[in-house]
């Protein structure tokens, strides 16, 4: 609200006959538009104009964009709910402590020939104050004829407020003592009691009456109610008004602090001071401040629109009963006869009738300023909300089984695709060939770490028979061992075996060493495999079942009853190398055990060739003198070849050699570490074959039949098994829900449109 462009002037009442004099810039009366507030169009024009705030409102426009109204806020015992009686012409509930537990909002129309009153409950919230998708008014009662029912109806509305869960009828005959010792649901609630009250003598005005400000409360209470407030003040078209009673200084009061926060500026604050009565003729300083204050010339309380002063019944008029008018008049006979209220030039400043014709007449004047921006709101408001629900798939057309089927057998035949390689998009296999590769370096680095000597710590690794292999990474289970290292294990071995025989057990024992040490990387080989299957099948997954989340999950358990078999047959896969150690390539074995064995003989032979050197050059010199042993051993053997010893290999170079105290160990020795090198060849083909077969094959071919004999077993025919195919490719929840409210708000924002439009063609 821009409420600075009214360009208001003041009354010509307020003008001084002294050109030199000029009143402080305080405040500005409503605009003088030059036309009879109580004229045939001017009314028309207000009627239709209020007509369509209450449409709008009713249509739960006030939860979408902002609507111009009046809200009145006050502290307890500032006079508010006197001044919302004097202004309506109705009694409103009254109790001691906080009485007005919920908003009501009070039209006044004066086309109407007899007075009545209708009350209508506006349900926008639900019992958490959270917006409700659609704004519903519920008739509350019978039309009222009778002012002085007004005041029980009033309370039996509030409460049926107040207990959203029980039927709003059951409060239509309830006593004031039975309201009373109701046990409310809810404290306080932004749900709105809507008074509607046509009086041939009222003017037209629309306003909300807020609960009272309160302090000496429960905390939790204290803050309920100020949120309340600040929930109607901080609206930019909102008119707030301030009841004041002129018997406290304006600083303590609560409500006026709320307003300069939601206004700072004052632009769009009124402040209705209440209780002049109360002020003794003694108090002549206390009232001439306020007297400033009402002409707008202190500069300590300034608003645009200033300060209104009413005299309101007191209990005693009140029980009365006294009329409207005669309630006027006694109030303009006092602020006509008693100083220093009387020398205020500005009469509209006093008194109901003024207060409330320039309050409806700035209200009127708003809501035609703010129509064309409302119109632009509602629209960019429809055109986003229309670009959000087209946003959103539309519910499916087709046969529901023809979906399902159709779905299932799209995504599996493209999952197929991805594991057989032909779909373009290869990162499964490349993926998965990478993880096998890193699969076998793990294995590698299980190798025995065996050095043929006594010390072992003091030689180099021997990890291939060529010497030109060190392992960068070894496993952290791999332990060294030298000579007396297996030794022992022999001795430990030992049972009933005759002299000189190495138990087999000994060569079992070492072998089963590193095999145990296959379980972990094959797990992490699996591991790592079924997140990236896990990536591939989300992917499908968003794209054939994206919106269908129950199938979403049965896809999802298939996958997890192949990941628990390819789990199972991977393990059953290591259990296959552990007891028996076996092997039919005996003659590879055989082979690989002469080589290792001549080996560690030639090694113990020129044991300082492998001694570890410091710096970086000792693998170097372990290169060179290797490979001078080669040149030596291949010269020797081409010798022995001229001689007549023929078909031999550098290993039986080795029967030349002396005799070695330690031959068993190093018998040992080579027999395990040529068994590891068949197994290890072995077990990196094995288990990512198993892998393979147990996981993605299993699954590509499985999956289509696990899927549908999934689906179908659940409901196997009737009518129950359209309902099934039906929920398996509906949205899931927050889908359905985003769509189910967009479609609300979108036709919400289609009615508000639609009746603005009207206005605008109407005019």
């Amino acid at each position: 609200m821009n409420l600075d462009m009214y360009n208001s002037k003041r009354r010509q009442a307020t003008t001084s006959s002294d050109p030199d004099v000029t009143f402080l810039p305080g405040f500005v009366s409503p605009p003088d538009t030059g036309v009879d507030i109580s004229s045939t169009d001017y009314a028309r024009r207000r009627r239709e104009l209020m007509k369509m705030m209450s449409d709008l409102k009713s249509m739960g426009a006030e939860a979408l964009i902002d609507l111009p109204s009046v809200v009145v806020i006050g502290g307890q015992s500032a006079g508010k709910s006197s001044l919302v009686e004097a202004v309506s012409g109705i009694n409103v509930p009254r109790d001691s402590g906080t009485c007005t537990r919920c908003p009501m909002e009070c039209t006044m129309s004066s086309h109407a020939t007899s007075w009545s009153c209708t009350i209508t409950l506006r349900m926008g919230f639900d019992s958490n104050g959270r917006d409700l998708q659609k704004t519903t008014t519920v008739p509350f009662g019978r039309t009222i004829t009778d002012r002085n029912e007004v005041e029980v109806w009033l309370r039996r509305a509030q409460s049926a407020i107040l207990n959203p869960n029980v039927p709003s009828s059951s409060f239509h005959t309830k006593t004031i003592e039975e309201l009373r010792s109701t046990k409310n649901t809810l404290k306080f609630s932004r749900n709105v009691v809507c008074v509607s009250i046509e009086d041939p003598d009222a003017t037209d005005l629309s306003f909300y009456d807020l609960p009272g400000l309160i302090q000496n409360e429960e905390a939790e209470t204290v803050a309920l109610v100020k949120s309340l407030a600040e929930h109607y003040t901080k609206k930019e078209n909102t008119i707030i008004l301030t009841t004041i009673p002129m018997s406290d200084d304006m600083e303590n009061q609560q409500s006026m602090t709320l307003a300069r926060a939601a206004d700072p500026d004052g632009k769009r604050t009124i402040g209705v001071l209440t209780k002049p009565d109360t002020l003794g003729a003694g108090a002549i300083n206390q009232r001439q401040r306020w007297v400033e204050i009402i002409e707008g010339r202190s500069e300590d309380h300034q608003l645009r629109h200033g300060f209104y002063c009413v005299r309101l019944p007191d209990d005693a008029e009140r029980m009365q009963r006294l009329s409207r008018a005669e309630s006027q008049r006694r109030a303009a006979e006092y602020f006509d006869t008693t100083s220093p209220w009387n020398t205020v030039a500005d009469r509209c400043r006093f008194g109901i009738p003024g207060f409330v014709s320039d309050v409806s007449r700035l209200l009127i004047q708003l809501i035609e300023e703010v129509l064309p921006q409302l119109r632009e709101n509602v629209d960019k408001l429809f055109a986003q909300c229309n670009e959000e629900f087209d946003a959103i798939p539309p519910p499916l057309a087709i046969d529901p089984q023809i979906e399902v089927f159709g779905r299932i057998n799209a995504f599996c035949y493209v999952f197929k695709s991805f594991v057989d390689g032909s779909h373009e998009d290869r990162r499964l296999a490349q993926r998965n060939r990478a993880l096998y590769s890193t699969f076998k370096r793990d294995i590698c680095s299980t190798a025995p770490d065996f050095r043929p000597f006594e010390k072992p710590e003091d030689y180099i690794a021997m990890d291939d028979i060529e010497g030109k292999m060190s392992l960068t990474e070894r496993d952290p289970g791999v332990k060294m061992m030298g000579i007396h290292d297996i030794s022992k294990v022999i001795q430990e071995a030992i049972g009933w075996e005759l002299p000189n025989n190495v138990p087999y057990q000994a060569k079992a024992n070492l072998i089963g060493q590193f095999v145990k040490l296959w379980v972990a990387p094959s797990e992490r080989c699996l591991a790592g495999i079924s997140d990236v299957l896990d990536e591939v099948i989300d992917t499908l997954i968003s794209v054939h079942f994206g919106r269908f989340k129950i199938l979403e999950e049965c896809v999802g358990t298939q996958v997890d009853i192949y990941k628990a078999l390819a789990k199972e047959a991977v393990k059953t896969a290591l259990d296959l190398e552990a007891a028996p150690y076996y092997t039919q390539t005996t003659f590879c074995l055989q082979k690989l055990q002469e080589q290792w064995l001549g080996y560690y003989k030639a090694a113990r032979n020129q044991s300082h060739k492998f001694k570890v050197h410091k710096g970086s050059s000792e693998v170097v010199e372990r290169r060179d003198s290797v490979h001078g042993r080669e040149t030596l051993e291949s010269k020797a053997l081409k010798a022995l070849a001229e001689a007549g010893y023929t078909n031999l290999r550098t290993s039986d170079l080795a029967r030349l050699l002396p005799s070695d105290p330690y031959e068993k160990e190093l018998i040992v020795m080579a027999d395990v570490r040529a068994y590891y090198h068949v197994a290890y060849k072995r077990v990196i083909d094995h288990i990512p074959l198993t892998i393979e077969r147990a996981l993605h094959r299993a699954l590509a071919e499985q999956l289509s039949r696990g899927l549908l004999v999934s689906l179908l077993t659940e409901v196997p025919s009737g009518s129950n098994f359209f309902e099934h195919m039906n929920e398996l490719v509906s949205d899931d929840t927050p889908t359905d829900q985003k769509r189910a409210s967009l479609s609300t708000r979108k036709q919400r924002l289609s009615d508000i449109r639609r009746r603005l439009m009207a206005f605008g063609n109407s005019t």
